[in-house]
């Protein structure tokens, strides 16, 4: 399926800083959000067409994952060449590198400067890892199967993400430096996956239960609190900030799909659209301020950026990139 044009928000810092990427009928371009400057484009690491931003923290750092050109791996095939980056307005773009393989992708960062993602070993198996400016690149090893994600990392150096198990399963883990990877289960399926994770040790995902995927909260040595849904059959969290506050997606009563901001004191509450049928809500930093992608009424994906008193604003795009008007895929 062809790329979907329109602008996508991907994470926030507490600074009001957002990053993400537009993606034009050519390719995509990483862009870093700010009120005062609107959205700007952000370098490639070879001047391709194919550039994401995933993460940034409270220094300004961000990082994604950037095409650097292609590579053939068997007969007639050939594979697009994507590394992960970290990048700052000082430096500019640094390759990560990789496991070994040929292909990384970055997705979190935390103030420290360390990095999560996932990257191909040598044996061509897709591994989580974490990258530091001192010690390059680990692996993360998995649960059992043959290859894990990681999606989020704390200010502690706690990553997150999922592991095939040895059963050939997708589980949420939690990887830790003391004790390594640890399987999080699920809500009595198959599939859990976690993405987010704050300093007190509570992690933002999902997990199929009996009723379908479910977005969830899991806390460290404690209970999985399934977060609902806003009346419809399934729900996805994303994001977590120290407060507790939960972001994500779900299905609602009339079955579509819109952003959530989750409290324990007020439950799952909707956030609505930019007047479109579908939104999804990737971040939250510690002021509460959201961001997402939504469709407007003319069916164009927007990045988006919600606060409690202002609401659910529209970002734009970036100068000269054009979005589309058709219809929009379910992240699910």
């Amino acid at each position: 399926m062809g790329i979907i044009q329109g602008s996508y928000a991907t994470d926030i810092n507490d600074q009001g800083q957002v990053v993400g990427y537009v993606a034009t009928a050519t390719g995509r371009i990483a862009f870093l959000w700010t009120s005062a400057a609107g959205m700007t484009a952000l370098p490639s690491l070879g001047g391709m067409s194919w550039n994401v931003a995933s993460g940034i923290n409270a220094r300004g750092q961000v990082v994604g994952s950037s095409e650097i050109g292609t590579v053939v791996v068997g007969p007639g095939e050939i594979r697009t060449v994507v590394h992960a980056f970290i990048w700052t307005a000082a430096a500019g773009m640094t390759d990560l590198g990789t496991l070994g393989g040929t292909t990384s992708s970055a997705e979190d960062i935390n103030y420290g400067g360390r990095v999560v993602g996932s990257a191909r070993t040598t044996a061509d198996k897709l591994h989580a890892f974490v990258w530091t400016a001192g010690g390059g690149m680990t692996d993360l090893g998995t649960l059992g199967g043959t290859r894990s994600r990681a999606h989020g990392v704390n200010g502690t150096g706690e990553v997150v993400g999922e592991s095939e198990t040895a059963s050939g399963e997708s589980h949420a883990f939690l990887w830790t430096p003391q004790g390594g990877m640890t399987d999080l289960g699920t809500l009595g399926g198959e599939f859990s996956r976690a993405l987010d994770m704050n300093d007190l040790g509570q992690i933002a995902g999902w997990g199929e239960s009996a009723s379908g995927p479910h977005a969830c909260v899991w806390a460290v040595g404690g209970a999985t609190t399934d977060l609902g849904t806003l009346g419809g059959a399934s729900s996805f969290a994303s994001g977590i900030n120290e407060a507790g506050q939960v972001v994500g997606r779900s299905r609602t009563a009339s079955g579509e799909l819109h952003a959530f901001l989750w409290t324990a004191a007020g439950g799952m509450a909707d956030l609505g659209t930019l007047g479109g049928t579908l939104s999804d809500a990737s971040a939250i930093n510690e002021l509460g301020q959201v961001v997402g992608t939504s469709t407007t009424a003319a069916g164009e994906r927007r990045a988006f950026l919600w606060t409690a008193s202002g609401g659910m604003i529209d970002l734009g795009m970036l100068s000269g990139s054009k979005s589309a008007t058709r219809g929009i895929d379910s992240p699910e």
